[in-house]
């Protein structure tokens, strides 16, 4: 019986031995591509995995004296008390509703002006259009605020100069809490729509031109080269970053929200990031405030796993 055994368990080692001499046969024949990468694994294991260690924090009453590690276990007590807060479906909502409209618009911009400049003609036409579409990229999200106070000041800005023109007064669109995400969103798009288009540029570029010809041969307009031709190209790459955009749904950009706060639009750009800068930095409770972005980082992760899972099911492609 023994010996039965052992010979059952010889295959499996041997493959494991193989396994590892490949792995090790792998390594000492890259090694320059190894020693490449090794400076941004280094990177990302140091500033991503190794702080995760502050993550205990969430479940322990946090004590300066102590240390990191330090101060007593307290379980779930600050999650429940995020739960039980009456900010908690506030702070839930305007986070959504700013995340979820931005994904949205934000995820079609790009791709339509991906469409649009592909149709352009001449080579110099089409770089100027990209390179337009680019520079406000580049733009400091500082700077965007500001021309978004000067543009939309209620005494002093352009647009409001030009409302009250034609007799709108008092509009303030940055104290409206019904303008702030509209504002929040079209701004937001007007700067990274076209840094984002260019990953879809690439895509059609790789278009095998046979394929134009023989739609035109079959009696195909312009639309109907994009929808058959163009589209079908680039959904691979459409799925893709739609699964790692829904890695972040929730990771609305902290600078540009808390820039744009203020006390009239409070009730409605008050989101999780900003709550926990507040209660963590300005209040110092850093175990309440480590909690909070536990939770969002585990919803961020449910909503990553979910679309991953749809699109594998639903378009066969997917991260993993």
């Amino acid at each position: 019986m023994t010996e039965s055994l052992v010979a059952a368990r010889e295959p499996v080692a041997g493959a494991r031995r193989r396994a590892g001499l490949g792995a090790g046969r792998h390594v000492s024949r890259y090694w320059q591509l190894w020693l490449m990468v090794l400076p941004a694994v280094g990177f990302i294991a140091l500033f991503m995995y190794v702080p995760m260690y502050g993550i205990q924090l969430a479940f322990r009453e946090f004590d300066f004296t102590a240390g990191l590690a330090g101060g007593k276990w307290a379980g779930l007590k600050y999650f429940q008390q995020f739960f039980d807060s009456p900010l908690f479906w506030p702070l839930l909502r305007n986070t959504f509703v700013i995340s979820i409209t931005t994904l949205v618009v934000g995820f079609i911009a790009p791709i339509m002006l991906a469409l649009m400049i592909n149709q352009i003609a001449g080579g110099r036409r089409k770089k100027f259009m990209q390179t337009a579409t680019y520079l406000p990229h580049f733009i400091s999200i500082v700077v965007i605020v500001g021309m978004l106070q000067a543009f939309l000041n209620p005494s002093t800005g352009l647009l409001t100069q030009v409302f009250s023109f034609f007799g709108l007064d008092d509009v303030n669109l940055l104290g409206d809490t019904s303008a702030f995400v509209p504002v929040y969103v079209i701004s937001d798009v007007w700067q990274h729509c076209g840094w984002n288009s260019i990953i879809y540029l690439a895509a059609l570029s790789r278009v095998d031109p046979q394929l134009y010809e023989a739609a035109k041969v079959d009696g195909a307009n312009r639309l109907q080269l994009i929808r058959h031709v163009d589209v079908p190209s680039i959904v691979p790459t459409m799925v893709i970053l739609l699964i790692l955009t829904m890695g972040g749904v929730l990771n609305t950009g902290f600078e540009k929200v808390w820039l744009m706060q203020n006390t009239l639009n409070l009730p409605v750009s008050e989101v999780i990031a900003t709550y926990v800068y507040k209660i963590g930095i300005f209040s110092t409770q850093f175990s309440y405030a480590t909690a909070i972005g536990l939770f969002n980082t585990v919803i961020n992760f449910v909503f990553l796993i979910a679309a991953n899972a749809i699109a594998r099911r639903v378009s066969n492609w997917s991260l993993w």
